[in-house]
């Protein structure tokens, strides 16, 4: 019944506030606010949903979530469909966003790496490249955050290991994330 599926997504989001109640989100905003306010980027990558999500995240900061203010220097790495192609086809897949990161990462920058399971090669490739450029790194996972937890300056990770529920904790945070940027570079 849809108020039973309601009632377990609200009771994920209660234990999400508490179990990210730590200030793991206060640091990964003030990562992110301090690259962007240093006109640095802010890189952000997942495969599926995840990739959706990511294009979400960086069409708030770059156009506006709910203030009026300056563009920020956002830019989703599963957005370029030539780049994307073009190196899956030639290289492969499991590389192609760490070769973005390659291209647009510069030391103090951030890389906001998503994936639900926490193991997507890809996504674990781009955290190695962010690690190696001098990036800081974000992650936005299931409960414990697989292998990404340890590549992860500030791992965000749901407390489910359901990809659709973690999947709806991820917009609430990522929600929360993009106002307080905002809120911190609006001037």
């Amino acid at each position: 019944m849809l108020a039973d599926y309601l009632n377990r997504s609200a009771e994920l989001l209660r234990e999400s506030a508490r179990t990210l109640g730590d200030g793991r989100m206060d640091r990964a905003i003030g990562l992110a606010v301090a690259a962007l306010g240093a006109n640095k980027p802010l890189l952000v990558c997942g495969n599926g949903g995840s990739a959706a999500d990511a294009m979400h995240i960086t069409g708030e900061l770059v156009g506006r979530f709910l203030r009026d203010r300056r563009a920020l220097k956002a830019i989703c790495l599963a957005a370029d469909s030539a780049v994307l192609t073009a190196w899956s086809n030639d290289f492969g897949y499991d590389t192609v966003f760490a070769r973005q990161v390659e291209a647009y990462g510069e030391p103090g920058g951030v890389l906001l790496a998503i994936s639900t399971s926490g193991n997507s090669a890809n996504v674990l490739k781009a955290l190695e490249a962010a690690r190696a450029g001098g990036l800081a790194t974000i992650g936005l996972t299931g409960q414990a955050g697989g292998k990404m937890a340890a590549l992860c300056d500030v791992l965000l990770d749901a407390p489910s290991r359901s990809t659709p529920m973690i999947q709806q904790v991820h917009t609430c945070l990522y929600h929360y994330f993009c106002e307080k940027v905002e809120a911190a570079l609006a001037h």
